[in-house]
């Protein structure tokens, strides 16, 4: 009788996953947890203007319903062309008058160039700007003293839906919405401190 051939059994080891989807996994979350961090500080300054009572923060200027300001298109002093547009991204400090610049206007500016100079190393995240409503053409002592104020010339008819008219300063934020108002002659250190808290609590602008 033959004898049975004999067969070795050969252990095949089993296949061992591939960490590669492992680790894309981890890199995915990675990615998504510094993206959380870097934008958390935006979304929480949004909230925080948009969202919570306005009622109870303390400000020297009057809070005001937030809404965009409205497209207001001029022609700058040196002949360019203007447009507010054209500033969203930065906190805005704006005025208006005609431009005689009178003594009312003159300590406006003036207020405006005080407060923003003492936001220090934040001051680059502010603009002023000048709107001439009429065809007078402002003093040149009065020029020279704002090297910083873009100063642009504008029909009377875009500057109707200003909130609270020509007689206040308006603070716009870097998402072109209304956020105070002060009076044309303002306590310049209680403005500048509402400014230094807005631009404190915001990362935005």
């Amino acid at each position: 009788m033959a004898a049975e051939p004999i067969v070795e059994r050969v252990n095949v080891p089993e296949a061992v996953p591939s960490p590669v989807g492992h680790t894309d996994v981890r890199t995915r979350r990675r990615l998504l947890l510094l993206a959380a961090i870097a934008i958390a500080p935006v979304l929480l300054s949004y909230v925080a203007y948009y969202f919570l009572p306005r009622d109870a923060r303390i400000n020297y200027g009057s809070l005001l319903a937030t809404r965009p300001i409205a497209p207001i298109t001029g022609t700058l002093m040196t002949g360019a062309p203007f447009s507010m547009a054209d500033l969203r991204g930065r906190w805005l400090m704006l005025y208006a008058s005609s431009g005689r610049c009178d003594a009312a206007c003159a300590a406006a500016l003036y207020a405006t160039r005080q407060a923003r100079t003492i936001q220090n190393a934040e001051r680059d995240r502010v603009r002023r700007v000048w709107l001439v409503v009429d065809g007078v053409t402002p003093p040149a002592d009065a020029l020279a003293e704002q090297a910083d104020l873009a100063v642009a010339r504008v029909t009377p008819a875009s500057i109707e839906g200003l909130p609270e008219g020509t007689a206040r300063i308006y603070l716009i934020d870097p998402l072109g919405n209304y956020v105070l108002a002060w009076p044309v002659q303002p306590d310049i250190k209680a403005m500048a401190k509402d400014l230094a808290r807005l631009l404190r609590a915001s990362a935005i602008g």
